[in-house]
């Protein structure tokens, strides 16, 4: 819902980004090595059919390897970190190739709403999603990926980006000893409850407005009160008033408490610091990048300190939510600390 509350406000102008896909297996490899391949899966969860792509780095016959389960952002996100046909960065393609080179076996998926996927049982009534259903077809990926023959037992890791981050950190909380995710990455989480969030942008762009001249202080003040109470309204089941908001943002809380409000209430129930308190031990990466204006670094702070125990927050300087230099390129800080995170 990150990714939508950007849209409808059009905070964020988007470029094309180009990426790199995944490596071909290496030069100077011994003649009996399986090379690099993509696979197209398929998987059935609750009656419907999630596709998604599965990429086998090179490897010796009969070899396993440590494994990923890649999430994406909010919105109609699908397995490469799409929402096309206006966004089209290939953020997870991406993440997919650099994980080749450190031989790990990774799954993207077309989630509810995306891609060839598609809104499978919920065709004709989108409204009726929930936020636990995203984190139920997550589990059934992870599933799909822990009995893969290439996928070493035990070296199954959760990464997610944005909402998708958030979704990693519910499904490796809920996890049964035998399912326990060797390794979670949180890549510019939602690292608050959802409602906090939105709110928290838009009292952002409203000071910056203010400073920009835009608006007045008394009319800034009595934008934040208002959205202070539709957050409280909202979370209290009561109507939410518009009556005093500028169009964008009344149109955004009129598709929050509308057709969105089942999402909208079940995503905002999830405070992840606190589910973060409930991981068993096994390592956590966080980042946050040094100019996202949906994610600061600064709202990550208690979510840092909520895995404290168990890892750590890497800050990656010159990129935004989409994990991306000026150039287009994965940030090269992102890779690194990937590659030095072992499960």
């Amino acid at each position: 819902m990150i990714g939508r509350l950007a849209f409808l406000l059009a905070a964020i102008s988007a470029a094309t980004v180009t990426v790199a896909g995944p490596a071909a297996a290496k030069p100077g490899h011994e003649a009996n090595w399986l090379p690099a391949h993509d696979e197209q899966v398929s998987f059935v969860v609750e009656g419907t059919t999630t596709y998604g792509t599965l990429h086998v780095p090179a490897r010796h016959p009969g070899e396993r390897l440590p494994a990923a389960l890649l999430l994406p952002g909010s919105g109609p996100t699908d397995r490469d970190g799409n929402q096309p046909p206006g966004l089209t960065p290939g953020t997870l393609r991406a993440l997919a190739g650099a994980l080749d080179h450190d031989r790990v076996v990774t799954l993207r998926f077309d989630k509810y709403g995306t891609g060839r996927t598609g809104w499978g049982v919920w065709a004709g009534r989108p409204q009726e999603l929930d936020y636990p259903a995203f984190v139920r077809q997550a589990a059934a990926a992870r599933d799909h990926l822990r009995h893969r023959a290439e996928v070493a037992p035990g070296r199954v890791a959760l990464i997610g980006h944005s909402e998708g981050a958030m979704t990693a950190l519910v499904l490796a909380a809920q996890a049964p000893p035998h399912r326990r995710a060797a390794a979670l990455v949180l890549l510019q989480p939602q690292a608050l409850r959802f409602l906090d969030v939105v709110a928290g942008q838009l009292h952002d762009q409203t000071a910056q407005l203010v400073g920009s001249g835009q608006l007045a202080p008394p009319e800034a003040e009595a934008l934040d009160r208002a959205i202070d109470v539709a957050v409280a309204d909202l979370r209290g089941g009561r109507p939410v008033d518009t009556s005093a908001m500028p169009a964008p943002i009344a149109t955004l809380w009129q598709a929050l408490a509308g057709p969105n409000r089942r999402f909208v209430l079940t995503d905002d129930a999830v405070s992840p610091p606190h589910v973060a308190r409930r991981l068993p031990p096994r390592p956590v990466l966080l980042t946050c990048g040094a100019l996202d204006p949906q994610v600061p670094c600064s709202a990550t702070d208690q979510l840092t300190a909520a895995i404290s125990r168990h890892g750590h927050r890497v800050v990656l300087p010159g990129v935004g939510h989409l994990m991306t230099t000026a150039d287009g390129a994965l940030s090269t800080e992102l890779t690194r600390a990937l590659g030095e995170l072992h499960w």
